[in-house]
């Protein structure tokens, strides 16, 4: 099991820039596909950013050009750059990772089976 960590989030005004970063124990040796989705309140949970096995990334419209999700091989970290933030953009942030391969054959990149904690990400206007 991959135990994923977030860090980066804060409070900052329309306009500022904030990296989020997320490391995983193995994160490496068993992972198939990672990404970021955020949840607002009284918001469903929505996918912005990932990274699939073949190195393709999507974004979610509404972060296109705003965002960029990274990986880091060398220390297996995870970040999403996110500047020009919006008060829209107000939410708890979550890494997750497709890992092993069985989960990934049964599902590919459709369905993320380990998730991070969470970091909130607020932008007030």
């Amino acid at each position: 099991q991959v135990q994923l960590v977030e860090s980066g989030g804060g409070s900052v005004q329309t306009g500022d820039s904030l990296r989020l970063s997320c490391s995983g124990s193995k994160f490496a040796f068993s992972t198939f596909c990672v990404g970021w989705f955020r949840q607002a309140p009284r918001k469903e949970r929505e996918e912005v950013a990932t990274i699939e096995s073949d190195g393709e990334t999507t974004y979610a419209d509404s972060v296109k050009g705003r965002f960029t999700i990274s990986y880091d091989n060398a220390n297996d970290i995870l970040y999403l750059q996110m500047n020009s933030l919006r008060p829209e953009d107000t939410a708890t942030y979550y890494c997750a990772a497709v890992v092993g391969v069985n989960h990934y054959s049964d599902y590919g990149c459709s369905r993320y089976n380990q998730w991070g904690q969470g970091t909130q990400v607020t932008v007030s206007s």
